[in-house]
């Protein structure tokens, strides 16, 4: 019963100074929301990348040029040439299949009076498989396009929305690349974004297409190639590095001029750059939470300060050090456990308008919301302890005197 008057007598006193509580509970709620935004921002980012990993399959492999992880293109004159492809698919019995990639960036297409910049893939049949990727309209082209340097292009979903008004379909219509006309055979269906550019934007092309009818050159961008399952990883990698090392007349003792790794090994690098990087955010938000618990501290200190005297009847009529030490306890309390209430509130809102309006992916964990919760009642009863301790410890005869 005693308690239960303790916390009527803390939120009666919250209640006549209204307008300071809720500037007290501000810090608090900005900092519970940061935190809950920013780890739903790079949880989802996470879990972006998560699928895309699993999407890739682990039995894919990635061979470019040059001894970089990043670009394969460090080591100055090293190239990848379609001849490249035909060798591994010959002489390595552990690859089942394989899709060299010819990609340039920031290439100009037009349609009537609109145009749009874009990334132009030249590849083989094999691409949309090897990539997980579908059609959400019209077809792939066929080997037979593919060895005539047919004029074929499927488009991105991005382009397709963008170039075209929803009355026309751009399966039949006409596009300029660069100035040389193809016919679109097939829309792709959205993909999303990679984490650096979005990968709906992109015109796919029969290879020697591209290679010879646009950008006029006898080298590729990249092979991929997949083995049977992951454990054939191993020995692919092995067959590969013997057969790309006698194709390009490397000498024993020399290195490499090629790049052979996983797929998901790059994923999986921007996944822990990305957990860092929520970390840090994380961390960042926390300051807000430690800022508002400052003001807590800081309000209940006024609060023992303009209380002095009444504390000090309190005291003189029979009140305990416990319970004066527990009302100030629990106002500080209220205040921070209130606060991360409306923060959950405004974190949520906000990760939900950051979802719908900017397109990015957020997942709001159970767990987060109970550590940012968790973490502002804390910072309620620890800085909430030593004002509370204070007006406990006051004397009652100089709290009378108090003026």
């Amino acid at each position: 019963m005693l308690i239960l008057e303790i916390v009527f007598v803390s939120l009666a006193s919250l209640r006549a100074n209204l307008m300071r509580s809720s500037l007290t509970m501000l810090g608090v709620i900005i900092g519970v929301a940061a935190v809950i935004t920013m780890v739903g921002l790079g949880e989802g980012a996470q879990a972006s990348v998560q699928s895309q990993i699993e999407a890739l399959g682990s039995n894919r492999l990635t061979i470019r040029a040059g001894s970089g992880f990043w670009t394969g293109a460090r080591q100055r004159g090293a190239r990848m040439s379609i001849g490249d492809a035909h060798k591994i698919i010959e002489q390595c019995d552990a690859v089942t299949q394989i899709v060299p990639v010819l990609e340039r960036s920031s290439i100009q297409l037009e349609y009537q009076n609109r145009a749009a910049t874009v990334t132009v893939t030249g590849t083989w049949i094999g691409y949309l498989e090897m990539n997980n990727w579908k059609l959400a309209a019209g077809r792939f082209f066929t080997g037979t396009e593919q060895e005539g340097n047919r004029r074929v292009a499927v488009i991105g979903s991005e382009i397709a929305a963008n170039l075209f008004p929803r009355s026309v379909d751009p399966v039949g219509e006409e596009i300029r690349v660069t100035g040389v006309a193809f016919e679109i055979i097939g829309v792709l269906e959205e993909k999303g974004d990679s984490g650096f550019r979005s990968r709906d934007d992109v015109v796919v092309l029969p290879l020697g297409t591209a290679m010879r009818r646009l950008f006029g050159t006898d080298y590729i961008s990249s092979i991929t190639a997949e083995v049977p399952t992951e454990n054939h990883i191993t020995l692919a990698m092995a067959q590969i590095e013997s057969v790309l090392r006698r194709q390009h007349r490397l000498r024993p003792g020399v290195d490499n001029d090629f790049n052979i790794s996983r797929q998901t090994e790059f994923l999986n690098v921007i996944a822990e750059t990305g957990q860092t990087f929520t970390f840090l955010l994380a961390g960042i938000a926390g300051v807000s939470l430690l800022v508002g618990g400052i003001g807590i501290m800081n309000i209940m200190l006024v609060s023992v300060t303009e209380r002095t005297r009444e504390i000090g009847i309190r005291k003189a009529i029979g009140a305990r050090k416990s319970s004066i030490q527990l009302q100030f306890l629990i106002e500080a309390v209220v205040l921070s456990a209130v606060g991360g209430g409306l923060g959950i509130a405004l974190g949520f809102a906000a990760s939900r308008y950051l979802a719908t309006q900017a397109g990015w992916q957020m997942l709001v964990s159970p767990n987060s919301v109970l550590l940012a919760f968790g973490f502002s009642a804390l910072i309620g009863v620890v800085f909430g302890f030593y004002p509370a301790r204070r007006a406990s410890g006051l004397d009652p005869i100089e709290a009378l005197r108090y003026e």
